[in-house]
């Protein structure tokens, strides 16, 4: 390889009248808007497809006779004085956004969003699966609704890996390049013109990374790239490989992500008041936040913790404990023994923040328990998945019964505009308010979609299963001629798959807990299925194990080796490299989306919310967001959400409850048609998932929950203990030292009750509990009363809290509490009295660990 002696990076020459083009293709905005895409589509479909959808690569290979031809085309130019107009009045108009006419005031990005991955659109590979295109649609729905945020994350040289099977058909790696100045990414640069970029020390050593921007629609997505001569080769490649590399790279990533994003917003003069981690890749921000208000304000480490904490959020997203990121003290030793003299800790103290003992593994530093130490709010991905998560940190809050484990749960959704169909879209353009696409999460919006005849809806949806079939048919001979297969498969091919056919897809992430290969576990019973001629039936898979995950590669070899024999050929298809395309396309043109996670280990799953929007219908365990939108009208429950102990066993029940549903419901329902062939009774579930599920599966309806109920009260509450000088911080911080050393003299002496126990349905009786406050005062606690029904064990399974009040003393430091309580139904219940701290500006006492029950 020669070296360079310089490098100069080359620009389209674009004809004045397209100039505007350049300002499209940068903003990620044209991902989501159909307009926009059919406006670089039409310059050239051919390039359009090569480049994997990628404007500003066409823009740089496309030659100068088309460029000028297209500004002479004056049907052209109309379309993209449309587009750009378009553009221009959605770039502009911040005010008239949900949130400029919910808040208003709207200002400066102040809600940072912080990922290890963001899976915009198919071109910019810096995402692996649901977590990153996750984030990708929460980016754009803060976009849509005017959410005042900036994403941080890191720009991978290589990305995720390109997924390709050998002939045995088990899976192989690539690692294509990403050519950064032929992407819709722009280096960032300071006011002398050179690149922006931070420092953060790493053991003997300073690490550097420049910054890029990626504009998706009003929002800035900052990235980090660490791929600089200045750096060791070794970290240099931090930025090389997504999840790639050892648990020492993983370290480092994760060091840049946290403590370098903090840094490269402060470059950038972005000081957020609101940091939300999306998982705990990025919970070491919470440290360089505590660092940070304590170098510039004087603050102790109590104290900037606690006005930290006030504006952080964490969204945890693994449903199983061996998904933490851990890592070993003598790790965190290496990478942060300066650190905790920066914060005034001892090394006990700071490992402290994250300490969490693993079984067979011993004490390791965990982020996800950094990350609820730091944080105002926590949350899981769906309504059972906080109930998992609950179960998961209920160690860390012992005191507390398992349902007020301070997880909340705000369910997963889609950016419609991102997943639907442009065929989709325009029936919906035609028969529904058109505010669906503002406003998703309106019910009212999709009770129109009763409206809709049934022969419309039927056939926008089977021609999206026709170009599915299509686009399966090439990537598999594409598949075949990569291997170097016969002319005879390669023929085969042609004629996979019916465009006709009842269509089930299968896709996601091939890890062992999903049961990819849970539908085979009958081949006799599934080659009956596929072999019945009047009513054919047909799977499309896809999906990439992780390199390292040799189970998930075999699910994926079974299901090849299974598709290649001759009464299998026809129906079963696995296509390679799984991306954004692939999954529009399945999305899009499935009639089935099957679903088979090991329950509960589905945190939440979102590719079949876009099932939803685009006329299919879901077949899943009732696991992750299915658990909380299955009903009989809108889908199929494989089984009723039972909870195994053996895994055998469970296959094998949730195997055949699978094959009972296809040959007794899924089937029959398909193929039971009209005389004007068209099956009424599926259309009418189409509907109604429509109807049902469409309003509230979304990403609009995500962002109005996490702002209203984590964003706003943490800006909110971050501002009271900042403005103007700090001293409601410190105050807190100084009244919460004082409650830790004189809690242990806290104490419930006594519990008064009525001396009959036996009471009516809508009696009153008073409850009294005198409680030993020590140095402390009513005013410093809350004394509740906490009742419920008992369960077998004689303990109160699920209770409700009420607050007693302060009646007077009893000795010097003894204070008497009641409250009046009365039940409205009968049966045996119990109640139990507690005492927790309470101040102004406590956000929640739960988070501080301090509870004493009476005995």
């Amino acid at each position: 390889m020669i070296r360079p002696n310089a490098k100069v990076d080359v620009i389209p020459a674009l004809p004045p009248a397209l100039e505007r083009l350049r300002e499209l293709a940068y903003n990620m905005y044209w991902a989501w808007d159909q307009d926009a895409i059919e406006l670089f589509r039409r310059m050239d479909r051919d390039l359009w497809e090569n480049t994997s959808h990628n404007p500003v690569w066409m823009l740089g290979l496309i030659n100068q006779r088309q460029l000028q031809e297209l500004a002479d085309d004056k049907a052209f130019m109309a379309l993209l004085d449309r587009v750009y107009g378009q553009f221009r009045g959605y770039m502009d108009n911040t005010a008239d956004t949900w949130y400029g006419r919910t808040y208003q005031d709207y200002a400066a990005p102040y809600i940072a969003y912080f990922s290890p991955e963001f899976g915009l659109t198919e071109c910019l590979r810096s995402y692996s699966g649901g977590l990153g295109v996750l984030a990708g649609d929460h980016v754009k729905s803060a976009s849509d609704l005017g959410v005042p945020l900036v994403g941080v994350g890191i720009l991978y040289q290589e990305g995720y890996f390109h997924q390709y099977l050998n002939a045995d058909g088990w899976q192989q790696e690539s690692y294509p390049i990403n050519d950064f100045p032929n992407l819709p990414v722009t280096l960032v640069r300071d006011g002398e013109g050179k690149p922006a970029t931070i420092r953060v020390s790493l053991p003997g050593r300073e690490l550097c990374a420049q910054l890029w921007r990626v504009q998706a629609g009003r929002v800035p997505v900052i990235l980090m790239d660490t791929n600089l001569p200045q750096n060791q080769p070794y970290d240099r490649d931090i930025s090389d490989r997504l999840y790639g590399g050892d648990r020492d790279m993983r370290l480092r990533q994760e060091i840049l992500l946290g403590i370098g994003g903090i840094r490269a917003l402060e470059v950038l003069e972005m000081r957020p008041v609101v940091c939300h981690m999306n998982e705990g890749h990025s919970a070491f921000l919470g440290l360089e936040r505590i660092r940070v208000l304590m170098k510039e304000n004087g603050l102790s480490f109590r104290e900037a913790k606690e006005v930290a904490r006030a504006g952080t959020v964490f969204t945890v997203h693994t449903p199983v404990p061996a998904g933490i990121e851990r890592f070993s003290f003598e790790a965190m030793d290496a990478y942060f023994g300066g650190y905790y003299n920066e914060l005034g800790l001892s090394r006990d103290e700071f490992l402290n923040l994250g300490r969490e003992n693993v079984p067979g593994q011993g004490e390791m530093f965990a982020l996800s328990v950094l990350a609820i130490n730091l944080s105002r709010h926590a949350n899981g991905v769906a309504q059972l998945h906080g109930v998992v998560s609950r179960r998961i940190w209920q160690w860390m809050f012992p005191q507390l019964p398992q349902h007020e484990v301070p997880i909340d749960a705000i369910t997963n959704g889609i950016h419609v505009a991102s997943w639907i169909s442009r065929d989709m879209a325009t029936l919906f353009d035609r028969y529904l308010d058109p505010n669906w696409r503002d406003e998703p999460n309106n019910s009212a919006v999709w009770r129109d979609a009763e409206r809709i005849p049934d022969g419309e809806l039927w056939r926008t949806h089977e021609r999206r299963r026709e170009r599915l079939v299509g686009l399966a048919r090439q990537r598999l001979r594409a598949q075949l001629e990569a291997r170097g297969a016969p002319t005879s498969e390669l023929l085969n091919a042609d004629e996979v798959l019916n465009p006709d056919a009842l269509t089930i897809g299968f896709a996601r992430r091939f890890a062992t807990y999903k049961r990819a290969t849970l539908l085979l576990r009958d081949p006799d019973r599934l080659k009956r299925l596929l072999s019945d001629p009047d009513r054919p039936v047909q799977f499309i898979f896809a999906g990439k194990a992780h390199p390292q995950d040799g189970a998930g590669k075999d699910l994926i070899r079974t299901i090849v080796h299974f598709a290649s024999q001759p009464e299998y050929r026809h129906a079963i298809v696995f296509l390679e490299n799984y991306d954004m395309v692939i999954a529009r396309y399945m999305v899009q043109g499935c009639d089935v989306w099957l679903n088979t996670p090991r329950r509960p280990r589905e945190a939440s799953g979102t590719s079949g919310m876009k099932v939803v929007y685009n006329g299919g219908l879901n077949a899943s365990i009732p696991d992750g967001w299915w658990a909380e939108a299955y009903d009989p009208d809108v889908g199929w429950s494989i089984g009723a959400g039972e909870e195994y102990q053996d895994a055998n066993e469970q296959d094998h029940i949730e195997s055949r409850a699978l094959y009972n549903l296809l040959e007794n419901d899924i089937i029959p329902m398909f193929y039971n048609r009209g005389r004007d062939g068209l099956p009424r009774e599926w259309i009418a579930k189409m509907k109604n998932a429509l109807t049902m599920l469409a309003p509230y599966f979304n990403t609009h309806r995500m962002l109005h929950e996490y702002t209203n109920q984590f964003y706003i009260p943490s800006r909110d509450h971050y501002r009271t203990l900042t403005q103007p000088d700090f001293s409601r911080g410190k105050a807190l911080a100084a009244w919460l030292e004082r409650v830790r050393g004189a809690w242990p003299n806290v104490r419930v002496v006594r519990v008064d009750t009525p001396d009959d126990m036996q009471i009516t349905v809508g009696d009153e009786i008073e409850i009294k509990a005198t409680v030993e406050l020590g140095a402390l005062t009513p005013d410093d606690v809350d004394v509740e009363l906490y009742h419920g029904p008992l369960d077998t064990n004689g303990d109160i399974a699920s209770g409700d809290a009420i607050q007693m009040q302060y009646t007077g003393k009893s000795e010097e430091t003894r204070y008497v509490f009641a409250t009046p309580l009365k039940y409205d139904t009968s049966g045996a219940r119990g109640m139990a009295v507690r005492v927790m701290p309470d101040h102004p500006d406590l956000a929640d006492p739960r988070l501080t660990g301090l509870v004493h029950w009476a005995p």
